[in-house]
């Protein structure tokens, strides 16, 4: 089974919570010296955030998007033990075991549209990726986009895939585009959408994409009230992001549309 390489750390120190978002990640230390924010599988949407937000990151940065690097984050019990606030307690001792973590980028600040200009290519990959992805969290309420270093990065992708959290209907989502495209923040911007395509075209072949689903921890894809396998969830994400590349013409017809 051909996979990515991503390491895996364990969280030695939790710093602090970002309390911006509904799921409260966290600021920590890793062992390897350097800080992360961590994504908690005890999290609102557990662990199917987890697979949208390692399945978008990767997808981004395949696409040559700026993409902190995602780690796998291994959270001992002994966090929950020492943690006054009684809601971070529960949400540490429900996430022991293994977590996400974003490289933190030091002194990044959130993208503003009203300040920053984006490149025309680089808005139209975003836009085509979170089409593909369905992530319904890319707006000018909620950019999930960092400026760093002068250079737009990409981060936050776990709003996307909601076909996965009822696996009962997942399939109808195969054939149906993404109308939400209406209220991306950089959709104005993405004025290449048809060269966009042909990049994603090229670059987001069949291996690549098993190999990215395929990295996915079964322990994240594990859930005891439906009768999927992991194996049979790895070949629904990639059944779904196939039919979205084979429907691609389509969803870049719908964000000129929408623009």
């Amino acid at each position: 089974m051909n996979s990515i390489d991503i390491r895996t750390v364990n969280v030695v120190q939790y710093i602090k919570p970002l309390r911006e978002g509904g799921s409260m990640p966290a600021i920590v230390k890793a062992d390897d010296g350097f800080m992360y924010v961590l994504k908690f599988r005890g999290a609102g949407q557990g662990k199917k955030a987890l697979i949208a937000e390692f399945l978008g990151g990767e997808l981004a940065r395949l696409l040559g998007l700026n993409m902190p690097e995602l780690v796998f984050m291994n959270l001992d019990n002994s966090f929950g033990a020492t943690e006054a606030d009684e809601e971070i307690q529960d949400l540490l001792d429900f996430s022991v075991g293994l977590n996400l973590g974003l490289h933190f980028l030091s002194g990044a600040i959130t993208y503003d549209p009203l300040v920053t200009k984006v490149d025309p290519k680089i808005a139209s990959k975003i836009v085509l990726l979170d089409s593909i992805i369905s992530n319904i969290d890319r707006t000018v309420k909620n950019t999930n986009l960092l400026n760093w270093h002068n250079e737009l990065w990409v981060i936050d992708n776990g709003a996307s895939c909601y076909f996965h959290h009822n696996w009962e209907t997942w399939q109808n989502h195969l054939t149906r585009t993404f109308p939400m495209i209406k209220d991306h923040v950089l959709l104005k911007q993405s004025t290449e959408l048809k060269e966009a395509a042909k990049e994603i075209n090229t670059l987001f072949t069949a291996s690549k994409i098993e190999a990215i689903v395929n990295t996915v921890p079964e322990d994240w894809l594990l859930d005891d009230s439906i009768e999927f396998t992991p194996d049979q969830m790895r070949a629904a994400y990639i059944q779904y992001l196939t039919a979205k590349l084979a429907m691609i013409d389509t969803l870049v017809k719908e964000a000129e549309d929408a623009g």
